[in-house]
């Protein structure tokens, strides 16, 4: 039985995209050291990555931008990208194990919800470790496009560098501007209340 995996990274910044990852992983051909990405180092999941991409039999990468979170709200931007990530497998899942405790909607196969996932299921944990590493990349590139804000070290969180850039400037193209303080520092940058 092909047993997907399936993760994200990224629900709670406040800049860049929400990213998904789903796996299947080979049985014959797994990486070792899997584990849920938060607890690995930065080193660690480049390589575990590069391990999965290589051995896994199928591995497909969806990201919603802020434009998608904005249009359908954070976790409905997530569980569109988690099931876009599932039909953009090459080889079709007879199962989808997903981290958390909500499904995404109309999936191709049989699933369930697993909570602490990523700790528990080799499938889920290689995901998790594609989601974060591909978005990683990709708040890399976000700050070669705009350096002010200092992707490339908090990767779009709420740290306290990245609130007093995002104060100081306003938010910038990659911002979630939805998302209440981006809200609150346009205002204070225009000067105009924004209305909900």
């Amino acid at each position: 039985m092909r047993v997907c995996g399936v993760d994200e990274a990224g629900r709670g910044p406040l800049a860049g995209p929400v990213v998904t990852a789903a796996v299947i992983l080979n049985t014959r051909r797994m990486p070792k050291g899997l584990d849920d990405s938060k607890k690995l180092t930065a080193d660690a999941r480049e390589a575990l990555a590069e391990q999965i991409f290589a051995t896994a039999t199928a591995v497909a990468v969806v990201a919603a931008p802020p434009a998608k979170i904005a249009e359908l709200n954070i976790l409905w931007a997530t569980m569109w990208a988690m099931r876009q990530a599932v039909l953009n497998l090459a080889v079709r899942p007879d199962h989808v194990l997903v981290d958390g405790n909500m499904l995404p909607k109309e999936l191709p196969c049989n699933g369930e919800a697993v909570v602490d996932g990523d700790a528990k299921c080799c499938s889920i944990a290689a995901a998790s470790i594609v989601a974060k590493v591909t978005r990683d990349r990709m708040c890399q590139i976000m700050h070669c496009d705009d350096p002010r804000f200092g992707f490339d070290s908090h990767k779009g969180y709420s740290t306290p560098e990245h609130f007093e850039a995002l104060f100081a400037h306003g938010p910038g193209r990659h911002h979630r501007l939805d998302f209440a303080p981006c809200i609150a520092a346009r205002e204070r940058v225009t000067g105009v209340l924004i209305l909900s």
